[in-house]
């Protein structure tokens, strides 16, 4: 059983910066994508990026393009989202997600994905 479990999020003004992490267990993760996804109030989930594990491939929606960065520490199973340059739209639920995947694929739909995080609030003021 995967377990995946996030942390990082809080309040941040316009303009700053957070950084998530998504602690993974329970799996050897060389062969898996990982991805950030995020939901806002009345909204529905979105993708933000994912990278695969082995290659280090990386992909990220156009609205977060150039200002996060998604990484990966093999040594520590952990995951993270660097978010610069945050926006008031940015407010969500971040979650971390998982799935088994060889080493040219990329997934960017949740459905894709068979193991989530609980969540983490990220919330932008203006």
């Amino acid at each position: 059983q995967v377990q995946l479990v996030e942390s990082g999020g809080g309040l941040v003004q316009a303009g700053g910066s957070l950084r998530l992490s998504c602690v993974a267990s329970g799996r050897t993760f060389s062969t898996y994508v990982m991805g950030w996804f995020r939901q806002a109030p009345g909204k529905e989930r979105e993708f933000v990026s994912a990278i695969n594990w082995t290659s280090g491939r990386t992909t990220y929606a156009d609205s977060v393009k150039g200002r996060f960065t998604i990484s990966r520490d093999n040594a520590k199973n952990t995951l993270y989202l660097q978010m610069n340059s945050l926006k008031p739209e940015d407010t969500a639920v971040y979650y971390c997600a998982a799935v088994r995947g060889g080493p040219g694929v990329l997934y960017a739909r949740g459905r894709d994905y068979n193991y989530w995080g609980q969540g983490t609030q990220v919330t932008v003021s203006s």
